[in-house]
C-alpha cells in the first residue's frame, strides 16, 4: 500500500511539474496579448513578372519582390518585405499571393488574393515570429493613388 501511494504521488508531482513548465512556456513566450493594428506602406520598387507558359499574361506566371516597407507617414523606413505572387487567372485578374513583411519586432506572414481592378482586398495572416509569433488576424492591402501600397495588419493573439 505504502508502495502505491509513493508512486501515486511521484506521477502526480511530475504531472504537476510538467503541466506548469508547459503552462510556462506558453505564457512567458512573447507576443501579443491584446488586438493590435499595423499600419506601414510598401515601396514596390523591385515587382517584376516573369512570364512563364503561353506568351504574354497568362497562368502561372510569377511576380517574384522583395521591397522596402515605410510607416504609416510614409516617412521613414521601418522594415521590409518579400514574397511571391502566381497568376491565377487573367480573365478574372486574380493573383495569389503569400509574403513575409519584416519589421522591428519580428515577422508577418500573409497568404491570399490580388485582384488587378480592385484597389483594396484581404489576405490572410498566416503567422509571425518574435513579437508576432501567435498572431492570426487578417491584412489589408491598398493600392495607393502614388503608386504604393498600404498594408493594414489587423492582429489578434
Amino acid at each position: 500500500m505504502r508502495r502505491t501511494l509513493i508512486l501515486t504521488t511521484a506521477v502526480a508531482v511530475l504531472a504537476s511539474a510538467l503541466t506548469a513548465g508547459a503552462m510556462a512556456l506558453g505564457s512567458g513566450s512573447g507576443g501579443i496579448v491584446s488586438p493590435i493594428r499595423i499600419h506601414v506602406v510598401e515601396h514596390p520598387i523591385t515587382d517584376q513578372v516573369i512570364d512563364i507558359g503561353a506568351p504574354n499574361d497568362s497562368p502561372g506566371d510569377q511576380l517574384p519582390f522583395a521591397n522596402p516597407v515605410f510607416d504609416a507617414a510614409n516617412k521613414h523606413q521601418v522594415g521590409s518585405d518579400q514574397g511571391n505572387c502566381v497568376r491565377a487567372s487573367t480573365k478574372q485578374g486574380r493573383w495569389e499571393c503569400m509574403w513575409t513583411t519584416f519589421l522591428h519586432k519580428g515577422q508577418i506572414t500573409v497568404e491570399g488574393p490580388f485582384r488587378d481592378a480592385f484597389p483594396t482586398t484581404v489576405l490572410a495572416v498566416t503567422g509571425g515570429t518574435g513579437a508576432y509569433r501567435n498572431v492570426r488576424g487578417q491584412m489589408i492591402l491598398h493600392a495607393r493613388k502614388d503608386g504604393n501600397f498600404d498594408f493594414i495588419f489587423k492582429l489578434q493573439p
